[in-house]
């Protein structure tokens, strides 16, 4: 974890045309010779839009970044649309601290030709280094200024006085059905979820179970039968292990029954009942919780094609095949092996298609060790031995946290000495 503050860049991606001029921009030039050396300078961690971007589509962590980054710097030159829609996003979240830049020949749309955007000059296929130099230096005077302004640069608040910026909890609360006219709720319960879940969401990062369940209970009582609160709290329980690793199981699994797990469509519901049972399993040997470990990760994987539920239906095949004979165990192996080797083709088009920055490092680094914690799974339990071997040196030395070395380690191990 970092204490700096950060700096969210959105902008075009690469090579982009502006359709007003005809010129095509190098954006990625803007970005590396401008942007991010002034971003850094000012003594602020530099995160690029672009690479958060899935499918095209604005995801969880596009919005948290665009609620929670302490200075938003928003390329709005060609006119790229999604830097635009972001921008507008920024505006409607945060009241200050949003920091708009265009190339110098860009024609400016008219809802946001009053506000102050900051022009330099690119000359299309490159930067003259002066103009960078420039334009590098008028932005970290900026960023320095900026990150202590508490004046609103947002037309909306601006615009609107008495708006009240809403924290990530509140965002998170609005999600879990706030928005249903038949919920009932008030606005003096909606904060109350919000700064609830606010609190939930920071134990949850620091792995503090035991609060994080606290939390989730309290919001349960305020927003009775919601899905992701109840699965949330399943899951919080049987981390916590309170007062011991076996009731935690115990009590966890009651809560989730609240969603019929057991003909749930859902994979979030399967794949957290189906781990539920797989410790029962590990905890106590009765060979129903292996039944249902088995059923749940099965159809949460055949659903959805999912990765998290296929490794651990691949794990819980070979258990079940270690505990029969004959046909029934050559069976559950051979579904194993077909369920890897699916996750495998998965997990390494995943792999293939992940971003990196500047230095060739992933984006997302804590995204990047479990698909490589799935895969070095996948390769142990296919006979794949030396690739797995290569790839769990390379995820123990990248592993964002220590902890998580032990993770990559456990089901392996486990799988070895199954087979």
């Amino acid at each position: 974890m970092t204490d700096k503050k950060t700096c969210f860049v959105v902008m075009g991606f690469g090579e982009k045309t502006d359709f007003e001029t005809g010129r095509k921009l190098d954006l990625d030039k803007t970005y590396r010779i401008i942007i991010k050396p002034a971003v850094e300078q000012a003594g602020l961690e530099c995160i690029r839009a672009d690479d958060i971007v899935h499918s095209g589509v604005i995801d969880q962590h596009m919005y948290e970044q665009l609620l929670n980054a302490d200075v938003v710097i928003a390329d709005v030159s060609t006119s790229n649309l999604n830097a635009v829609y972001e921008l507008g996003v920024r505006h409607a979240l945060r009241p200050n601290t949003t920091i708009i830049l265009a190339e110098s020949e860009f024609k400016y749309p008219f809802d946001i030709k009053s506000l102050a955007i900051r022009p330099y000059r690119h000359l299309g296929p490159g930067i003259d280094a002066e103009d960078a130099e420039v334009a590098k230096q008028v932005l970290v005077t900026a960023l320095e200024s900026l990150t202590e302004n508490i004046e609103p640069d947002s037309p909306v608040y601006a615009f609107i006085p008495g708006l009240n910026a809403p924290s990530l909890g509140e965002v998170v609360a609005a999600a879990l059905g706030d928005s249903d006219s038949d919920s009932g709720s008030s606005p003096s319960t909606d904060q109350s979820v919000g700064v609830l879940m606010d609190q939930f969401l920071d134990a949850r990062a620091r792995e503090d179970w035991v609060i994080a369940g606290a939390m989730l209970t309290s919001i349960s009582a305020l927003k009775p039968g919601d899905p992701f609160v109840i699965q949330q709290l399943a899951l919080t329980t049987y981390k916590g292990k309170q007062p011991d690793a076996e009731s935690s199981l115990d009590r966890a699994r009651v809560i989730l029954e609240e969603l019929s797990p057991r003909t749930s469509n859902d994979p979030e519901t399967l794949g957290i009942w189906g781990a539920i049972h797989k410790r029962l399993w590990d905890a106590r040997g009765v060979r129903s919780d292996l039944e249902e470990a088995v059923r749940a990760y099965g159809k949460g994987f055949h659903l959805k094609d999912d990765w998290y539920n296929g490794i651990n239906y691949a794990f819980m095949l070979d258990v079940r095949a270690s505990e029969s004979s004959g046909d029934d165990a050559v069976a559950d192996g051979v579904w194993a092996r077909r369920t890897r080797e699916r996750v495998a083709e998965m997990v390494e088009i995943e792999l293939a298609g992940e971003r990196m920055d500047d230095e060739g490092r992933p984006i997302d680094p804590e995204g990047h060790f479990w698909l490589s914690a799935t895969l070095v799974e996948a390769y142990v339990g296919l006979g794949r031995a030396s690739e797995a071997e290569t790839l769990k040196d390379e995820a123990e030395n990248a592993a964002p946290e220590s902890w998580m070395v032990t993770s990559l380690n456990d089901q392996p191990a486990a799988l070895d000495r199954l087979r």
